[in-house]
């Protein structure tokens, strides 16, 4: 026992020594702290000085503000105090007998604080320190970041948080790829609802300019940004914008190359009062869908498709399309006959499959076959007696005789059925997924919870992510020329001319092409008439389907017919140049075609309204 009574004597008192050693040493080291404040300490700024006790609170786990301030009559500081965030305590408040909801005590009466001086000789010296806290806890670096003093956005991560939500990603996913690039959310320097108090500050700045105030300033940059940028604005009496149509230099350029066929779509309302949002577009030598023109409407009345369509036309040197396609409305029909009475005007299907689903909604949701039937009248017949035929057979099989709908729609069955417009160039436009698609678009950017000016960003995003589709399409076109599935000379000089996507339509109607029968019916000197009959069908085609008139390829009877005379290539009259490699060869000289011609002088403005038109690209001089 005695001999483990010294053996435990000996190794306390060790241990009681190395302890003082400890602790004496640990003294030591905070005397040598640079990062612990002490009196004495200079700093050469006010800034300075709250910064190095803003970085000591943050090691230590506290969060801390400025408190009081002495200044001299000059107003040069003669002392301040920072002070930790729990100093004092909260004053009563006259509210709080109506309050329902107080917020959180955060003033616990701590004591802890640091004053600097400058009266001495100008510099910023510590003159008290307190170190100790009282009435709350210090938290753990892992929190520290949380803590408000600690956040802050700077003048880098502002321009990239600007720069993220210009391009259309969430507040939320925002931060989050922040995070990720400095390691983690604590490295970040601020939190998520600063983030998001950021951005709400920065749109009610732009906010207070102004609707009207805002778009100008903004249409007046793409202006100095681009010398051709084409801008017109219809005010009202009250000076508000009533009606904005805007065009770019490339929406020239496509629609020089590219503007025979134009889908017109009003659908897409950009606000919760369901102002119109009017696009213009059309169908590039991709396949892909181009715009030539945005605008933003009061209403959809006439007069404002009147303006809507003169203004355009001036915007691209008074060309006009071909071919139009719109929904059904009246106004914006009577203001095409007005304006632009040389365009075909046809109706786009997809509008009329949407006003098909809401007026025949029970035909739709008890007969699961109308939708194709009601789609053969539109497409498949070449004949017009056919159509009429098939149209009352479909009437009579739903019992639909007496539909009065179906009855208007009938009536202008001219503007619709593509038996009727086969004589006309659309481009491939009468398909349904062309509007449907941009609509889809549309809502992928655009918001109506947005204002204004956020609009036009938003769309700049819709047009960059497109155009950049579009270059890849040209890379691709370039770089490569597709394989025909069927190698013969004529789908390898189709291979050579066509792009990649128009080359596959023209190679399935060489499919079909192989796939029928020929006969010569009449010869008259330089005139043959054929029969071409399809292995497919129990009927002859004893017209012409004018797939090259209505879709600017060669249809398969054509294409049979060429095979039967040994003819290995495309003519050249009948490759439609919109559908070549080459198609935009020509762009550089956008905006000179029809420089010559003279636009109507009959300037259609309402009563009461007045146009603010600015197109820099008519007072530059001509090259």
């Amino acid at each position: 026992m005695n001999v483990d009574n010294g053996v435990d004597f000996t190794s306390r008192c060790k241990l009681e020594f190395s302890i003082d050693e400890a602790n004496n040493e640990k003294e030591h080291l905070l005397d040598n702290d640079k990062t612990i404040p002490k009196i004495g300490m200079k700093f050469d700024s006010e800034e300075a000085a709250y910064k190095f006790y803003n970085d000591y609170a943050r090691a230590a786990g506290f969060s801390i503000r400025k408190h009081t301030i002495h200044k001299d009559i000059r107003g040069r500081i003669i002392d301040r105090t920072f002070c930790c965030a729990c100093q004092g305590h909260r004053q009563k408040d006259k509210r709080n007998a109506i309050v329902k909801s107080h917020r959180p005590e955060t003033r616990k009466g701590c004591r802890a604080m640091m004053r600097i001086n400058v009266r001495f000789d100008g510099k910023y010296k510590v003159v008290k320190f307190v170190a100790d806290h009282s009435g709350h806890d210090l938290v753990s670096p892992s929190k520290t970041h949380m803590l408000r003093s600690h956040r802050n956005i700077s003048v880098a991560q502002a321009l990239l948080a600007n720069d993220i939500d210009s391009s259309g990603i969430t507040p939320r996913a925002g931060f989050a790829l922040m995070a990720k690039q400095v390691g983690g959310r604590e490295n970040v320097g601020f939190i998520f609802e600063d983030y998001k108090n950021y951005l709400r500050s920065k749109r009610t700045v732009e906010m207070k300019i102004g609707d009207t105030g805002g778009v100008l300033e903004y249409l007046q940059q793409k202006q100095l940004d681009d010398p051709n940028f084409f801008y017109a604005i219809q005010v009202d009496e009250d000076d508000l914008i009533a009606n904005i149509l805007w065009v770019d230099a490339q929406m020239k350029a496509d629609y020089a190359c590219f503007g025979d066929v134009v889908c017109f779509d009003t659908t897409y309302r950009k606000n919760k009062e369901g102002r119109p949002f009017a696009l213009f577009v059309g169908v590039n030598h991709h396949k892909q869908t181009v715009v030539f023109g945005a605008a933003l409407l009061y209403d959809e009345t006439t007069s404002t498709f009147i303006w809507l369509f003169h203004t355009f036309a001036r915007a691209m040197s008074g060309k006009q399309p071909k071919t139009i396609l719109t929904d059904q409305n009246a106004a914006m029909a009577k203001a095409l006959a007005l304006k632009w009475p040389e365009t075909s005007h046809r109706l786009c299907i997809w509008h009329i499959y949407q006003n098909a689903v809401i007026h025949l909604s029970g035909v739709f949701s008890h007969f699961a076959n109308f939708s194709k039937d009601f789609s053969s009248c539109i497409y498949d017949y070449d004949a017009k007696d056919e159509f009429l035929l098939a149209w009352q057979e479909m009437l009579e099989k739903y019992g639909l005789q007496n539909n009065e709908w179906m009855e208007r729609l009938f009536k202008i069955r001219e503007k619709w059925a593509l038996v009727y417009g086969r004589q006309t160039f659309f481009a491939d436009l009468m398909t349904t997924q062309r509007s449907e698609s941009m609509n889809s678009v549309l809502k992928r950017y655009v918001s109506y919870k947005h204002n204004l000016l956020q609009f036009f960003h938003d769309f700049d995003r819709l047009i960059e992510d497109r155009r950049y589709e579009e270059l890849k399409a040209d890379l691709r076109t370039s770089h490569s020329t597709p394989v025909a599935s069927f190698p013969i000379e004529i789908t390898k000089h189709a291979a050579s001319v066509y792009t990649h996507e128009v080359f596959e339509l023209f190679q399935n109607e060489v499919h079909k092409a192989y796939d029928s029968k020929v006969e010569l019916c009449s010869e008259s000197g330089e005139i043959f008439e054929y029969k071409v009959t399809s292995f497919k069908k129990h009927y002859q085609h004893t017209v012409y389907c004018k797939k090259f008139e209505f879709a600017g390829i060669l249809c398969s009877h054509a294409l049979k017919v060429l095979s039967s005379r040994n003819i290995v290539k495309i003519p050249d009259i009948y490759i439609k140049k919109r559908w070549t490699k080459k198609a935009k060869k020509n762009e550089n000289q956008v905006g000179r075609h029809n420089l010559g011609m003279k636009l109507p002088s009959n300037n259609f403005t309402p009563q009461g309204q007045r146009d603010i038109v600015n197109d820099r690209s008519r007072d530059m001089p001509k090259g």
